[in-house]
């Protein structure tokens, strides 16, 4: 007879010491934090085998059992199409509306005209049930709140009773600018008496927000969103606390709004880290701890053009992250929101995303599930420490307006954009479909108007938006003009030896629209020749093993140079070998952690695409 199985409690409890041994029997003696030991933007040390968090509390936010508000994106220029597509949304499950006006820097090209008449645009729509969200930019959200406020008095609505975010965010505006049409005491006073006409009009709601968003897109690490985010929350404080608001009162009518990216682990994380940053601050102005009021966007630059199915994904981890955040709010881009304005249907994916996480996953139902992760708390804490110490520091150099005007805050997202431009470069960050496993001729679907060109910063201080792939993006796009053009693949000895730097070579020249077939290999050096002679292409790969590379890689690049080859790689790393294996014509190496770009770069200037 089979004896029994214990009761898990009977077990002896497994210790970090026990998956130790464990992990060291499989690393066979690399060391421990070069491999999984993470270290991300912000510097955080992020260990593979945390410890649970002892007697964690969960960090307070949405209520458990209530669902965040599914708020959808109106940015349609023409008021009738828009006032069709906020319809069509509510009608196909979304909560709310997000009003993205042209003015604002997430309009992306699009958005609603200045002076739009809400009246139509939200013709049929009963505000009184929904959550509405409203993001101006370029300064004209005093006249933006005001005309929605006109609204809800000409269709006699209780104001007090609505669920509405103003979104007033001057500092926003400043930075997506780079500059203000007034001083910040001015501009500060403004919003305050802008803030104190909607609390006369009977809004009991928040009024302005803070919105890392625009820092997000021009490059911002999260610690630096958070900071950014805190240093306008703070600044709007003591904005209304002058203009006559009660301190408690002028916390609660702040709210927030912070970038959900692909990162799930760091997303959750960060939202969770906004609320004790906020709970700092108001213990700091020895406030009691108010809800704080969080909506979450998904990331405009992980978003691609290339293989754009891949951000249905994208924005599936992202939203589900805001999801277990606490997110009170979630707006999830269409997938194809880079490509243009996205269809119906691309919408209905993005309301869908969220639809399937709360009604059928039930993603709402337990409050700040992560709380004792180790993982989570442990990012968690490590982001909201590096978040306040870049908040102190903002409040150094004056406050964040200050910190825009003078440069030094644009200047430090610009080296953290740098930073990760290098990642992006050399695929350390990759981007699926894009950098990594391209598909070329690939059919892109349709949106209701292609993307505009982008404009101009106004300004150098102007924080302007950039997606991750652009660079890659841009290398495809002058490929296909010139028509695709190909790179010789020179395999060398049997199919075993070339099989894995082949299939590396061609996801690399790929990335840059580069055609790469793979055959079965060649009877000899002699047939290698032969067929680079009748490819057509200036530009040829050797990819084989090491030992074949030693035995044969000198004759092989020689003699594709003589054969006419412009320029020719190899498909590995050099080593003591480099020196000779150029002076036989290798012009370059391609390996794991190199120069992605630059590799691509030179393959079409060899190739004379676009004019190089």
């Amino acid at each position: 007879m089979t004896a029994p199985l214990p009761f898990a409690t009977d077990l002896a409890p497994v210790t970090r010491e026990d998956w130790l041994k464990l992990v060291d029997g499989v690393l066979k003696g690399a060391p421990y934090d070069k491999r999984l030991v993470t270290r991300t933007a912000e510097g955080l040390a992020l260990d593979a085998l945390p410890v649970r968090k002892a007697n964690a509390q969960p960090v307070a936010g949405r209520a458990a059992g209530a669902p965040w508000t599914i708020s959808a994106r109106v940015d349609q220029p023409d008021p009738a199409a828009a006032n069709a597509q906020a319809i069509e949304d509510l009608e196909g499950g979304a909560s709310g509306l997000t009003l993205v006006f042209a003015s604002s820097p997430a309009a992306h090209g699009f958005g609603l005209p200045g002076g739009a008449p809400l009246g139509h645009i939200l013709g049929g729509v009963m505000l009184d049930l929904i959550g509405v969200r409203l993001e101006s930019g370029r300064f004209r959200g005093r006249e933006n709140a005001l005309a929605y406020a006109d609204l809800v008095a000409e269709r006699d609505l209780d104001p007090a009773a609505l669920d509405v975010s103003f979104g007033l965010d001057p500092l926003a505006d400043l930075a997506a600018v780079g500059a203000a049409p007034m001083p910040w005491a001015m501009l500060s006073h403004r919003v305050a008496e802008t803030a104190a006409l909607l609390k006369a009009r009977g809004f009991s709601g928040p009024l302005l927000r803070a919105d890392g968003a625009v820092h997000h897109a021009a490059g911002a690490t999260d610690a630096q969103e958070l900071a950014a985010v805190l240093a306008a929350a703070v600044a709007y404080l003591r904005a209304l606390e002058t203009g006559g608001f009660p301190l408690e009162e002028a916390a609660r009518r702040i709210d927030v709004a912070l970038t959900a990216d692909v990162n799930q682990i760091a997303t959750i994380a960060k939202f969770r880290a906004i609320r004790l940053l906020w709970g700092a601050v108001l213990r700091e102005a020895g406030l009691p701890e108010t809800p704080l009021k969080v909506h979450a966007t998904t990331a405009w630059r992980s978003l691609t053009r290339r293989d754009p199915y891949v951000n249905l994904l994208r924005g599936t981890i992202a939203a589900f992250a805001a999801g277990v955040g606490g997110a009170d709010s979630l707006t999830v881009l269409p997938f194809t929101q880079a490509l243009g304005l996205p269809d119906a249907q691309a919408r209905r994916l993005a309301r869908n995303t969220q639809l399937i996480l709360l009604e059928e996953s039930q993603l709402h139902r337990v409050a700040d599930p992560s709380a004792g992760a180790g993982a989570v708390e442990a990012h968690t804490d490590g982001l909201a420490g590096a978040a306040w110490e870049l908040f102190r520091a903002i409040e150094r150099q004056g406050g964040l307006a200050d910190a825009l005007e003078s440069g030094w805050w644009p200047g430090e997202i610009a080296a953290a954009r740098d930073r990760r431009a290098r990642d992006i470069a050399t695929r350390k960050e990759p981007l699926t479909g894009t950098s990594e496993f391209p598909i070329l001729g690939q059919g892109v679907p349709e949106v209701l108007a292609p993307v505009p060109a982008r404009e101009n910063p106004p300004t150098d201080k102007a924080l302007a938006p950039h997606r991750l792939a652009e660079p890659f993006e841009a290398l495809r796009d002058a490929a296909e003009q010139a028509g695709n053009p190909h790179v010789f693949l020179a395999t060398l000895g049997p199919i075993a030896a070339f099989t894995a730097r082949a299939g590396f070579a061609k996801a690399l020249f790929e990335a840059g629209g580069l055609g790469v077939t793979v055959t079965d290999g060649y009877a000899g050096l002699d047939d290698v020749v032969a067929a680079f002679a009748v490819s057509g292409t200036p530009v040829a790969c050797l990819a084989s093993s090491d030992e074949i590379y030693a035995a044969d890689a000198t004759a092989a690049a020689t003699a594709l140079k003589n054969a006419g080859a412009a320029q020719v790689w190899l498909a590995g790393r050099g080593g003591e070998h480099e020196a000779a294996w150029r002076a036989a014509g290798v012009d370059g190496f391609i390996s794991a952690g190199c120069d992605v770009l630059a590799a691509l770069t030179e393959a079409h200037a060899a190739l004379r695409i676009g004019g190089r």
